[in-house]
């Protein structure tokens, strides 16, 4: 049950994107079309929650054994980039669409804090193996949610007269606002 309350936590109270201003880069960026949310966030749910798991083995089975925490970033960000990497190859292969529609924010996903951010603060918490995981999963899936959500309120200011001043970005940043405000709602449920 506390690994449910973990992932849930991860996902809406300490959103990556709402509340804690991670990957608002990929979140803007990609946020245009549903479908290409979707895409993105399939994606960081799985550089998310498996660099989570590598990192945390990796830290605690070498870079604490041999005294080598200093190294931590350097060797996260490898592992992140590596599985970037990995992501990348397999959305070229299996759905080249998706490939070409996310375009730059694919290889981004290496040096997006969220990723990072979530790795890292793992490790600043010295969370366990499991947290670990179950808190990459959370806040990848929170990404995800919200993403999505942004992608699906753009989708229909498309087709919506905005007044002239409050079209493009303005439209979209009070949108993530108000969600930010929606999503600080979830801070009751811990």
């Amino acid at each position: 049950m506390s690994l449910i309350l973990v992932i849930i936590t991860a996902a809406l109270v300490d959103n990556v994107v709402l509340s804690q201003f991670y990957g608002l880069c990929p979140f803007l960026g990609v946020s245009k079309q549903v479908k290409t949310a979707a895409g993105m966030g399939a994606a960081i749910i799985f550089v998310v929650t498996v660099s989570s798991a590598i990192c945390s083995i990796l830290y605690d089975l070498v870079l604490v054994t041999f005294d080598l925490t200093y190294l931590k970033t350097i060797v996260f960000i490898i592992i992140i980039a590596a599985l970037v990497q990995l992501v990348e190859m397999v959305l070229k292969k299996v759905s080249r669409p998706l490939y070409v529609a996310l375009g730059v924010y694919l290889p981004l996903i290496t040096t997006n804090c969220c990723v990072l951010g979530t790795v890292l603060t793992n490790v600043q918490k010295e969370a366990d193996f499991i947290t670990s995981v179950c808190t990459g999963l959370g806040a990848s899936l929170g990404f995800t949610l919200s993403i999505v959500l942004m992608a699906g309120v753009r989708e229909k200011l498309a087709h919506n007269n905005v007044t002239k001043s409050f079209q493009g970005m303005p439209v979209v940043l009070l949108s993530a606002c108000l969600m930010a405000i929606a999503f600080y709602g979830f801070k009751s449920l811990v």
